[in-house]
């Protein structure tokens, strides 16, 4: 249990210093949020948004998952996305992969881990779709660092199919969306897909909206 109350004796210490420091910081934060950015990361523990960019509460706005994902059955994800987009007016909105990543190693192999088969199956999808090229690679690790790219690349593509962000891009400049890849060995982080706001994107996928 020690890890567990180190972490309520850590946030009172926090709170503390935070008061002492500017005495009406949780009562601006409490008042309000207006975060810029919305954050779609995975749920490792290694790859926390506001450390791992310098960023203070109140300025990212996150939801998490296996391996970072954007589904189309995912209620969770759309419901978060829906209210960055039509109620804070994010303007950009980043998908983050990680080397090593646990759900990329389990959708290259065949180990059935119960329920999670059913979100890894998502993630096999990936692979299935860009195999030859993935498989072109030498060595397990390469494969695995372009299945970790691409994987974020198809999470973006997957972000402009959805009504939320087509609607938005037919009413205003924003979100952009953008693909990175934080390397867990060094702590950097890697821009590998742009779209942003209006990129055209295949017509079968194209929305218009009905009034």
């Amino acid at each position: 249990m020690d890890s567990y109350y180190r972490l309520l004796k850590n946030n009172a210490e926090w709170a503390s210093s935070q008061v002492a420091e500017d005495p009406d910081y949780f009562h601006r934060l409490a008042s309000h949020q207006h975060p810029e950015i919305m954050w779609i990361g995975c749920s490792d523990s290694r790859v926390p948004a506001d450390r791992i960019t310098g960023t203070e509460p109140g300025e990212i706005f996150v939801h998490r998952n296996i391996s970072n994902m954007v589904l189309s059955t995912d209620l969770n994800l759309l419901s978060v996305l829906q209210f960055a987009v039509e109620i804070l007016h994010v303007k950009h909105i980043i998908v983050c992969g990680h080397h090593n990543c646990g759900g990329i190693k389990a959708a290259m192999q065949d180990e059935s881990y119960g329920l999670m088969d059913q979100w890894i199956w998502n993630i096999k999808d990936v692979y299935r779709m860009h195999r030859a090229e993935i498989e072109s690679k030498q060595g397990e690790e390469e494969k695995r660092q372009l299945f970790t790219l691409l994987n974020v690349k198809e999470q973006v593509l997957n972000l402009a199919k959805t009504s939320i962000i087509q609607n938005a891009w037919n009413s205003g400049n924003y979100p952009h969306l953008h693909g990175w890849v934080y390397d867990v060995r060094d702590g950097v982080i890697h821009t590998v897909f742009e779209m942003p706001a209006g990129t055209e994107i295949d017509n079968i996928y194209k929305l218009n909206r009905k009034h």
